[in-house]
């Protein structure tokens, strides 16, 4: 299997793996489902804070389900975080469903060459459709370039899930920027 084929297993058993366990979580009718499509002032802290918990508890009992031959890395938000993206995005005056900006409390990253990152961009709109995923874009921007990936499987009651793909020369540079501009809760 060549590593494009890879990558489309991977983006495929992480598609698995959200509808999985959002299913498990969201669809039992122990959990109200509350829709995520609305601003923060609709969502209930404590709602996303029990979902996060669950999602860390539980994780590594879904990955070790997945298909996957290729080398990834994963996590899960800390509730520091999530509390830092919910101060920044809840005082903006043009407020977001919370859906479109708390998007990666699952969070997994691949490191591809450039060559491999544009195949990949090339096949992205096909697997978008083939794979129900929510939607993708390159970033670059502050130093920073990252392709994203996102998981919702077309509801707006489960939280998506996020995959980057980093150029393999970007690294130091996108864990500097990190560093500098997504911790600052720490």
């Amino acid at each position: 299997m060549d590593k494009i084929d890879q990558v489309k297993q991977l983006v495929s058993e992480i598609n698995r793996l959200h509808r999985d366990f959002s299913g498990d979580y969201f669809e039992t009718g122990v959990i109200e489902k509350i829709n995520l499509s609305r601003t923060i002032q609709h969502i209930p802290v404590a709602h996303i804070y029990q979902y996060r918990l669950t999602l860390h508890e539980s994780i590594n009992d879904y990955l070790m389900t997945a298909d996957i031959e290729i080398k990834y890395f994963y996590r899960v938000k800390t509730r520091e975080s999530i509390d830092d993206k919910i101060a920044r995005f809840s005082t903006r005056e043009d407020q977001y469903p919370v859906n479109n900006w708390l998007n990666d409390i699952f969070g997994a990253r691949i490191i591809l060459t450039a060559g491999e990152i544009k195949s990949i961009m090339d096949l992205l709109d096909d697997w978008q459709d083939a794979l129900s995923l929510k939607n993708w874009y390159l970033r670059d921007k502050e130093g920073y370039r990252g392709l994203h990936v996102y998981f919702k499987n077309k509801s707006n009651f489960y939280f998506p899930w996020e995959l980057q793909i980093w150029d393999i020369e970007d690294i130091q540079r996108n864990i500097e920027n990190h560093e500098k501009f997504k911790r600052n809760f720490m």
